[in-house]
């Protein structure tokens, strides 16, 4: 069975990189249906390469090939894998943190490590640096196209071996919900949190409310004030800032057509802590 493959990086679309990787995969298969989730991560960001799988991933269909490239450390001794998610969606990439949304937020059913001797493009074995061409758009291709079973990609692995980058779920203490800034919604500039809907609501907030919101980096303040929860941007004025819920149903903090990241110089991953109170 034909499934689809999916593809994201940190490559960018300046040069031929992801072409050359949808080449090997129509290769594999003329008919192969390829789509991009993202290549304009941030060069290195493992992390946010892991997040913007798990904004993705389960709204496809069982069977989806991804491919995930943000390998700051191609050619070293870092195992190349392929694991299946308990939503039975497919994952090839670099065990280097990639996985570490998918690991605690989806699930992961099974592991693989990539054998290289069956699973590399034929006469690549010389190169040492775009493993993304080379093993990873070749061997989610032959998932993707039934070429190869998921158990023939490799020996299994243990799962809870899989490489994670520090992880942290958000939580009530007192009054407060503290959670972390996970990735930004990046053409907007609003910040997305790992703060769910469900727990805000326990702090008994109601639309319109005024809620008040700390960021720290590390231990240092970075922002304070108060803002109000809205429905959505029409709920304040133009420049100012809110709270909301977002496509994830998490929430997430924006200022009215301005970009809040930009404003305040914020970043993303675990060290970047944010905590909401109602007021």
């Amino acid at each position: 069975m034909m499934n689809a493959l999916v593809l994201q990086s940190d490559f960018g679309l300046e040069d031929g990189a992801v072409s050359a990787m949808k080449g090997v995969a129509h290769n594999v298969s003329k008919v192969i249906p390829i789509f991009d989730n993202t290549h304009d991560i941030p060069p290195f960001d493992i992390w946010a390469g892991s997040y913007r799988l798990l904004q993705t991933v389960s709204y496809w269909p069982k069977g989806t090939v991804f491919v995930s490239v943000v390998d700051p450390g191609v050619g070293t001794n870092r195992k190349s894998v392929v694991v299946k998610t308990k939503g039975e969606q497919y994952i090839v990439t670099p065990d280097n943190g990639t996985l570490t949304h998918i690991y605690e937020k989806v699930g992961i059913e099974a592991i693989r490590e990539i054998d290289e001797n069956v699973n590399r493009l034929p006469h690549s074995g010389a190169s040492h640096t775009f493993h993304g061409r080379d093993i990873y758009a070749y061997t989610g291709a032959r998932v993707a196209a039934g070429v190869i079973p998921f158990e023939k990609v490799g020996p299994e692995l243990n799962v809870s071996g899989v490489i994670r980058l520090p992880f942290c779920e958000a939580e009530l203490i007192d009054d407060a919900i503290h959670g972390t800034i996970d990735i930004l919604d990046v053409r907007y500039g609003n910040l997305w949190t790992n703060i769910s809907r469900e727990l805000f609501l326990k702090l008994g907030v109601s639309y319109g409310n005024p809620v008040e919101v700390n960021i720290l980096n590390d231990s240092r303040v970075i922002y304070s004030n108060v803002m109000t929860f809205g429905k959505s941007f029409a709920a304040i004025h133009v420049g100012e800032p809110l709270v909301y819920v977002n496509s994830l149903d998490n929430m997430a903090i924006a200022i009215n057509q301005g970009s809040f990241a930009r404003a305040y110089n914020i970043g993303t991953g675990s060290s970047w802590r944010i905590s909401i109170r109602k007021r």
